[in-house]
């Protein structure tokens, strides 16, 4: 297996100019900025169970990771 570094310094199993590892088109969007209201919706936690973003956490803060796909 060959394994290439970017310019980054990101290393993966994937030529350098394959699609998989092109970076976002200028102006696209990447997510909701830092505190903005996100629009609810739920999803199973760790044990299946449903989790309501906002019904559940009565109030608190929290934390959501949106990762874009990636070559593993």
């Amino acid at each position: 297996m060959v394994v290439e570094r970017d310019e980054h310094g990101f290393d993966a199993p994937v030529a350098l100019g394959h699609p998989a590892r092109a970076g976002l088109p200028a102006g696209h969007s990447t997510g909701p900025e830092i505190g903005e209201t996100l629009p609810g919706f739920t999803l199973p936690d760790a044990h299946g169970r449903p989790v309501d973003l906002h019904a559940d956490r009565d109030e608190a803060r929290a934390v959501v990771v949106f990762i874009r796909s990636v070559v593993w």
